[in-house]
């Protein structure tokens, strides 16, 4: 139910996101707000109930963005993966925390977006690639998950669920 809801609300804030770009005219930058679900999924779910959400909210950036099918839902996982392994080191449960955990993960998923996409594409756009837009989008969605936390810890107000070694 918690997927569900998650995947619910990266519709609403791709939507959202997509205006704002628009409206600002961002060329080269955006919002990650998938990625702020994806950590926020690895400090508070179980890894299958995760990655399944995961999965599902890129694929949703996926269509948004027109990029080639499967990239950003295999990034997605892969973020929640690191971010679920990093989050035994690091604290993600307080809002700055989570705020500066959901940047760090940005910078990740658009550097393993940037190569990706530059090792399978050959006519890759240079606007779409620009590595010089990494900091801005890190700081866009450091202060857009400090502005969700509130209401994705109304979503799930508990600790992560702790069931084994791989759960």
């Amino acid at each position: 139910m918690k997927g569900a809801l998650m995947v619910a609300l990266a519709l609403v804030l791709l939507s959202i996101e997509a205006v704002l770009v628009r409206t600002f005219g961002f060329e080269v930058t955006r919002i990650d707000v998938t990625v702020v679900i994806i950590v926020f999924m690895a400090v508070r779910s179980t890894t299958i109930e995760g990655a399944i959400t995961a999965f599902t909210v890129d694929y949703l950036l996926d269509v948004f963005t027109g990029r080639p099918s499967g990239l950003f839902p295999a990034l997605g996982v892969l973020v929640f993966l690191l971010a679920r392994a990093a989050a035994q080191l690091l604290d993600g449960k307080s809002r700055l925390g989570f705020a500066l955990f959901s940047a760090g993960a940005t910078v990740g998923h658009s550097l393993a977006a940037f190569l990706l996409t530059w090792l399978t594409s050959k006519n890759a756009d240079g606007r779409v690639l620009s590595l010089t837009a990494v900091p801005v989008q890190a700081l866009l969605t450091g202060v857009t998950a400090a502005l969700l936390y509130p209401l994705l810890a109304k979503i799930e107000p508990g600790e992560r669920v702790e069931g084994g070694r791989f759960v």
